[in-house]
């Protein structure tokens, strides 16, 4: 008899989204309509989920791990009245996977209720809840985000408003965050703009999320970004739109482009991700074409890029590989060995369309390489004659602290490999990846309002020797360049 046992998926050697946000003032179906929100914006966190509406008077909460589908039914959406709400899909980047992180976090004080939800990272999380807890603050979970509401709580500000600018400018990191009140909805974006923020407006509400495809999806128009270093208030009196903080440059996070957004989504001030990875794409033919008979993506987020080198090459594409969509959160692995089982559960191989082929793939990225080493493997399988892999980003060298789930330095295997050392680890006939300055000058805008340390190690936001020791940056083995 075969043994199974039950293992969590082989994670993507991809970066791990951060979270998703949305909020919602003025509407009878406020909850609904969030958990429509939420769902459009399911690719930004798996593993959790939270909704909490609002009255005017009390705050009603709905939490769960998992998938929004799973979480949430008419029976719990019937239990979160209110003309207010906002939600949260989370990926952890700080903090545990626990019940107890899982956002918004709600709670009770001197100005009455108080919800939170926030994407991003705070860098200075661990000094500034030191700080808190010797002073007497009682945390309810290991997230970074419960550092923002005892900053709140313990200010000493006169208006419920002005405690929040407190707070906030005493965090350093990125944050993309919607609060709520007992009388309206705050959204505020850290001073660099480093995660995404949008407002809109459906059937005379406000709303606001991560990206807008959840506006999508709910016929919602699209108004404008929330821009870096801005807070606004929405409430019955309309916007008040504030500047709580100094002025920065931006720096917004160019792997959005790249991997994170939807391609439906416009982010950056409505720029379009979808015609953004085709250029990537396109530049990435110019750079590094090669004479190959078909192009073909690693599913799905390789595909706009392969059809950009598709056009900019003159190379036919094909789908030479299919993603299983239906895969859930653990799966039922045999004992008997299955080669490139991991990797299998997710895509397989068309041998129709490899077989005797000179096959270009395109991937949106290579982090520990270990994933391009086994699609490598399984299109020669297949019947591909070569294989030539593209990368529609530059070497990933270094982690990101902003809000986004990275391997350590010395995990990402292009921090200390040559591209040729790589090309051989992966057995691919050749590797070539985007040039940073091609991967600038093919997203929208100026190249300077982009985050790129991930692949310069060139940080926007300077580290304290406190900050480098919460993020585990300090000794010789760091080499973490700052941007002051």
């Amino acid at each position: 008899m075969i043994m199974h046992k039950e293992l969590p998926i082989i994670s993507p050697d991809k970066f791990h989204d951060e979270c998703a946000v949305f909020g919602i003032y003025g509407h009878e179906e406020a909850a609904n309509l969030t958990y429509l929100g939420l769902y459009a914006l399911q690719h930004r966190g798996q593993e959790a989920s939270g909704i909490v509406s609002g009255d005017g008077d009390q705050f009603y909460i709905q939490k769960g791990m998992g998938l929004v589908a799973d979480i949430y039914n008419k029976t719990t959406l019937e239990k979160l009245p209110g003309r207010m709400a906002i939600g949260h899909n989370r990926y952890s980047t700080a903090g545990g996977n626990d019940l107890k992180n899982v956002q918004p976090f709600n709670v009770n004080f001197a100005f009455g209720n108080l919800a939170l939800a926030h994407n991003g990272n705070l860098i200075n999380a661990q000094v500034l809840r030191n700080e808190l807890e010797a002073y007497g603050a009682i945390f309810q979970s290991t997230s970074d985000t419960e550092v923002i509401i005892h900053l709140i709580a313990h200010s000493r500000a006169s208006t419920f408003l002005a405690r929040v600018m407190d707070a906030l400018n005493q965090v350093r990191g990125a944050f993309s965050l919607v609060l709520m009140t007992d009388n309206g909805l705050i959204a505020v974006r850290d001073p660099h703009g480093l995660r995404p923020l949008c407002l809109g407006r459906v059937r005379g509400s406000w709303v606001v999320a991560s990206e807008t495809c959840a506006f999508d999806l709910l016929d919602a128009e699209y108004i404008r970004e929330i821009e870096p270093g801005e807070l606004v208030v929405l409430s019955d009196q309309g916007i008040d739109s504030h500047r709580p903080f100094p002025k920065v440059d931006p720096a917004m996070c160019v792997f959005e482009y790249v991997y994170f957004a939807r391609p439906d989504s416009r982010i950056y001030g409505a720029n379009a991700v979808y015609s953004t990875r085709k250029a990537l794409g396109r530049r990435l033919a110019k750079e590094s074409w090669v004479d190959a008979d078909i192009v073909i993506p690693v599913p799905d987020s390789g595909v706009p890029a392969a059809l950009g080198y598709s056009e900019g090459g003159g190379i036919p594409f094909e789908t030479g590989l299919i993603r299983n969509h239906y895969v859930g959160r653990t799966f039922i692995e045999p004992e008997q060995s299955i080669r490139h089982f991991g990797v299998k559960v997710k895509l397989n191989a068309v041998p129709e369309v490899l077989t005797g082929k000179r096959v270009v793939v395109v991937d949106d990225s290579l982090v520990r390489g270990t994933t391009s080493r086994k699609i490598v493997k399984m299109l020669r399988n297949a019947g591909a004659k070569e294989v030539h892999m593209r990368i529609s980003s530059p070497p990933i060298v270094s982690p990101c602290f902003y809000g986004i789930d990275t391997p350590t330095k010395k995990e990402l295997i292009a921090s200390n490999h040559s591209t040729e050392e790589i090309r051989k680890y992966i057995t691919a006939d050749s590797l070539a990846y985007l040039s940073l300055d091609g991967m600038l000058q093919s997203a929208p805008g100026v190249p300077a309002q982009y985050c790129n340390a991930c692949f310069t190690e060139k940080y926007p936001i300077a580290f304290t020797r406190a900050e480098e020791m919460q993020l585990g940056l300090f000794g010789p083995s760091a080499d973490v360049k700052k941007v002051m």
